[in-house]
């Protein structure tokens, strides 16, 4: 006898195919892309630079909740690429340097844990498949094995900018919680330092300034001098 013929498997309907495809790596890495840039764009049209020149809204000042609001506003901004280093002078500026200080540390962890986590979800899966370089897997392997240790020096000394560090740990196979914590204790030094500038800008000939703005070139010199090491060890693996 001949063995009966399996029965084809129907095709799948047209929402099944619209799910796999919206879902798929590129797509979910396309609507990435299109948030950022709306992110981005939304913030040069608000221009939240202002709060250094015009300060925080009337009805918002002092307290606790203008500290909490700043903090959240704060991590919207970096997660949108408004640069750290201007927010941090407002925190200074608006708030003082305790509380803004504890605004912008709460801000700084807040915006690179929803970088981390768009990134994550939206971007891993596509752009892994592009880790083909040299010094790409060479950093990549860097963030997977060493994540804690390697983004703790990356946000002690601040050579590689702020977003282009989460994306970069998103993609790579670094756990959240290590990134979280890292990210918070690393950024204390250079974001004091930025906080105590601001809440000094009307005395820039005090002690507090002047110590704050020599930590701050400091670091970017320490900065340059670890980014040119790790070049050369990267080439080397």
């Amino acid at each position: 006898m001949l063995d009966p013929v399996p029965a084809a498997r129907p095709a799948p309907g047209l929402a099944v195919r619209c799910t796999r495809a919206l879902l798929s790596p590129w797509s979910r890495f396309s609507l990435l892309v299109a948030v950022l840039l709306g992110a981005a764009a939304t913030m040069l049209l608000l221009e939240p630079q202002r709060l250094l020149a015009t300060g925080w809204p009337a009805q918002l000042n002092g307290g606790a909740l203008a500290v909490v609001l700043f903090g959240v506003a704060y991590g919207v901004c970096t997660v949108a690429f408004v640069p750290r280093p201007l927010l941090n002078l407002a925190a200074g500026a608006l708030f003082g340097a305790q509380a803004g200080l504890a605004a912008a540390l709460a801000g700084t962890v807040l915006g690179a844990g929803v970088s981390f986590g768009l990134g994550r979800v939206l971007g891993q899966d596509a752009l892994r498949t592009l880790l083909r370089g040299r010094w790409l897997k060479a950093a990549d392997g860097q963030l997977s094995r060493h994540g804690f240790r390697s983004m703790l020096a990356l946000r002690l000394f601040p050579g590689v900018p702020f977003a282009a560090a989460n994306y970069c740990a998103a993609v790579s196979r670094m756990g959240y919680p290590p990134f979280l914590v890292a990210t918070g204790l690393g950024s204390i030094p250079n974001t004091a330092a930025y906080v105590v500038a601001g809440s000094e800008a009307t005395s820039p000939t005090s002690p507090a300034f002047l110590a704050a703005m020599g930590f701050i070139v400091l670091t970017g010199l320490g900065a340059a001098v670890v980014a040119w090491r790790k070049r050369h060890r990267l080439a080397a693996e």
